[in-house]
């Protein structure tokens, strides 16, 4: 019987045109950190060999439905080259990503591919950062957190359940949690409120696409950050 190789549809066809790298992971472990918040290690393939880490590099997954594949950028989590390994960290919540994830076991492959992820640490290094996300986008503001080092941070949560607040945040940081309503609302008002003249600071803002541009546009506005000392990039669609 011939095997149906599964499709990546358009986005596959332009990857493969723009070179993108492209490897096989492998299940080797998996941590419930929380309900509805998974940690899988895998080894990674030779992911890691050739290529520079940065804050927040993330990586494109594919995951099966039907005959065809669909991707979802996750951020990697514990990269460590030497031993070939990483870690995903997945918020749980109804989607082809989260089902692969929830039925994971180790010995189990997923394809990946790198393109895309690139970001550095602004220099000068800003008077301190205002950090906007929620648990999709958690691992990059752990990474980003890990990397700053001591400077001031001030980071904004959405919680989608109230086991999230639970959930392990880098270093002591200052951290808001607000429960998610409105469709982001909520999470949009509570940074407002707590504006202040951040003119000197870096803003990081990850949320659903519709929240992602509204706070983004409080940073600008209120908090006075300048345009190009923001980072905003919409985790997943509201």
């Amino acid at each position: 019987m011939t095997e149906t190789k599964q499709s990546r549809g358009f986005a596959g066809a332009v990857l493969k045109l723009l070179r993108a790298g492209d490897y096989e992971l492998t299940v080797t472990g998996r941590t419930q950190v929380s309900p509805h918040y998974v940690r899988l290690s895998f080894a990674a393939g030779g992911l890691l060999e050739e290529r520079s880490l940065h804050p927040t590099q993330w990586i494109r997954m594919w995951f099966s439905d039907g005959d065809k594949l669909h991707q979802r950028g996750y951020t990697l989590v514990n990269p460590d080259r030497a031993a070939d390994t990483v870690d995903i960290e997945f918020a749980l919540h109804d989607g082809v990503a989260s089902r692969w994830a929830e039925q994971a076991q180790p010995g189990d492959t997923i394809e990946v591919t790198v393109l895309g992820s690139n970001f550095a640490l602004p220099e000068p290094q800003p008077a301190g950062y205002v950090i906007v996300g929620d648990t999709a986008s958690l691992p990059a503001i752990n990474s980003l957190l890990s990397a700053i080092g001591d400077a001031p941070a001030q980071v904004f949560l959405e919680a989608a359940h109230d086991d999230d607040k639970q959930l392990p945040v880098a270093r002591n940081a200052e951290v808001t949690w607000v429960d998610r309503r409105d469709a982001g609302a909520a999470l949009v008002q509570t940074v407002e409120a707590a504006a202040f003249d951040a003119a000197d600071h870096f803003g990081w803002v990850a949320c659903d696409n519709r929240t992602t541009r509204a706070v983004a546009k409080v940073l600008r506005e209120t908090y006075k950050i300048p345009r190009k000392s923001i980072k905003a990039q919409a985790y997943w669609v509201a």
